[in-house]
């Protein structure tokens, strides 16, 4: 028997709340990413004063190891396939066709709208010219993250692809092996060995003594520093969203499955201390049996001291409310990255929900399938992002270019239109530019 797990109760029973006291009711963990921003801007312009050698140096501050080469050998990679188990390879691989498909499936298409006898605006889809991957490290690999960056990159037809994954103590001091032969597998040779914040820097600003040039856009997930870097270097960079420490709620009626909740809360936790598992639902009996369940599991996890930090922590919680339209209310003032929805009528709670990175329905679709093998992206907007942002996929490299083809027909149609607006803001240039072309 498992030591009980204090997972703390929220009761919004007979209560009202809105976003804010939502959020400040169930706050995500206690590092601000406003604070963490303040923090790593030191590191930041080192970077970009002092290129590789910035790099360098905070690696062997902070893990203890020299990343040197920085740049990942073909040999290296090349190695790191060979070596790779044929189990591990064929998970890989299942993973890797079924992204292509979503991605394929995704690509938007140009269309052409004709307004009037010649005249037409055309919207194309054009890919950045160069992004940085990140896939993080730390606590745990994920080959998958190569997966989710590498693989839609390529369907959007990104010309120069760089990945970056972290220096590894146990490896050396290089990336992580199975990372490195997934991006074997993808055929992405421009691999790097470099992490944190001081990788997205690198990205943004180039390293000049290996010759790395800065990119357009930087994706990935990544921890709270990783995410403050991609906020404090926006607009040097492009950047997917600011992805970083996971979280999930589960929104759940009688009618679910506790056990299965329990774990699914519990594989979101073993991410890392600061990970978010919430609960929202309108049955007290639930939500008793999930606690209970979660003794059990917990204690006999890999990561039991983990996930208990996570579970223990400010940002999970357990929430009762009064009712299912009360949870929905509560799901979408959240804006959580991952929401499970476990109830009797999925579909039309789905209908309901606009605030989620993912969303995956039933007691089947448990979010580390789609870590993993939905065909679905895991990099995805965390702390209130999915309000206004999306996950990665194909469209995060693309970007929509509306092209102008008017006729002397189609101008002429609204050339003293043109000249009217013009007027009345001011700027009779404008006008003129339009009605010149018609002068006798």
């Amino acid at each position: 028997m498992g030591v009980a797990v204090n997972l703390r109760t929220v009761d919004l029973r007979g209560k009202s709340f809105d976003s804010i006291s939502a959020n400040h009711l169930v706050p995500r963990a206690a590092v601000d990413i406003t604070k963490a921003v303040e923090q790593i801007i030191p590191l930041l312009e080192d970077v970009r004063l002092n290129g590789q050698d910035a790099v360098v140096k905070v690696t062997l501050d902070r893990d203890g190891v020299d990343p040197r080469p920085i740049k990942v050998s073909q040999e290296e990679l090349d190695r790191a396939l060979a070596e790779l188990s044929p189990t591990l390879r064929k998970a890989i691989e299942e993973s890797i066709e079924r992204v292509f498909k979503v991605s394929r499936a995704n690509m938007p298409k140009d269309t052409s709208v004709q307004l009037a006898e010649g005249a037409t605006v055309n919207q194309r889809w054009q890919p950045v010219d160069s992004v940085g991957l990140y896939v993080p490290g730390g606590k745990a690999v994920y080959p998958s993250s190569v997966i989710m960056n590498v693989v839609p990159a390529q369907v959007a037809g990104v010309k120069r692809l760089a990945v970056a994954s972290p220096a590894q103590k146990d490896f050396n001091g290089r990336p992580h092996p199975t990372v490195l032969a997934t991006a074997a597998l993808l055929g992405a040779t421009d691999v790097y060995c470099m992490g944190g914040p001081a990788a997205v820097a690198a990205f943004a600003y180039g390293l000049p003594q290996i010759d790395f040039a800065p990119v357009s856009l930087v994706t990935g997930p990544g921890n709270i520093y990783v995410a403050a870097a991609k906020r404090a270097l926006r607009g040097t960079i492009g950047i997917d969203s600011e992805a970083g420490t996971t979280e999930i709620l589960v929104l759940a009626d009688e009618s679910a499955n506790a056990r299965f909740i329990a774990y699914d809360l519990v594989s979101q936790a073993e991410h890392d201390e600061a990970a978010a598992s919430v609960l929202v639902t309108d049955s007290v009996e639930l939500a008793n049996a999930v606690i209970n369940e979660l003794s059990d599991i917990v204690a006999q996890t890999a990561s039991s001291d983990r996930v208990r930090a996570a579970l223990e922590g400010q940002q999970s919680a357990v929430v009762l409310v009064d009712d299912i339209d009360s949870a929905i209310k509560f799901a979408n003032f959240y804006a959580t990255e991952h929401l499970e929805i476990h109830t009797q009528n999925n579909s039309s709670i789905l209908g309901q929900i606009t605030n989620a990175g993912a969303i995956f329905l039933g007691e089947y679709s448990p979010v580390s399938l789609g870590d993993y093998l939905a065909g679905s992206s895991h990099v995805l907007p965390t702390g209130q992002q999915a309000k206004f942002g999306s996950g990665l996929g194909v469209h995060s490299f693309l970007r929509p270019q509306q092209v102008i083809d008017y006729s002397k027909v189609g101008l002429k149609a609204v050339a003293e239109l043109v000249a009217d607006f013009a007027d009345a803001e001011g700027l009779p240039a404008h006008g003129e530019a339009v009605t010149a072309r018609f002068d006798v």
